[in-house]
């Protein structure tokens, strides 16, 4: 693959999981909370975010690979993070915390949600209610780090 293929297919990868984060947080997130009181809501924000899971593992997946292939085509050895530009590994340190934020976000924030939705309101205990304000707040701080990775991104290309 020529450099440009495999900026080009980072670049959709990367505009595929910031443009699925930006859709759920402004349009499917409200549109739900507008619906919450109709059982459906709930099934159809469920099954949507969902499907975006399978979609963001499978771009990160490409992300990781298409990535390393830029380090690699950039002359920059792989195995050696010293001798990256200041900018990659910025970029790559802030990937990481988004990374580590979404695994967070799927295996432990989603699941303990599900559960405590499952209770009644007057029944949930205050550390219920903390993790439901959490469960707002992740997403929203996920999507403000992905756009970090992003403007570092130009800057990097800028390089």
């Amino acid at each position: 693959m020529t450099p440009l293929v495999l900026v080009w297919v980072h670049l959709i990868a990367a505009v595929t999981w910031i443009g699925g984060m930006l859709f759920l947080s402004l349009v499917l997130a409200p549109a739900y909370r507008a619906l919450a009181s109709k059982p459906d809501a709930g099934v159809l924000f469920r099954a949507a975010a969902m499907r975006f899971r399978l979609v963001v593992w499978s771009v990160v997946a490409i992300l990781v690979l298409t990535g390393s292939l830029l380090v690699v085509s950039h002359g920059w050895p792989l195995v050696e993070p010293h001798r990256w530009p200041s900018v990659l590994a910025i970029k790559l340190s802030l990937v990481g915390v988004l990374l580590l934020m979404t695994l967070a976000h799927d295996l432990v924030l989603g699941p303990r949600v599900r559960t405590i939705l499952s209770i009644p309101s007057d029944q949930r205990r205050a550390s219920d209610r903390t993790m439901l304000t959490a469960a707002t707040w992740l997403p929203r701080v996920a999507l403000l780090l992905s756009l970090a990775v992003l403007f570092v991104a130009v800057m990097l290309a800028r390089l």
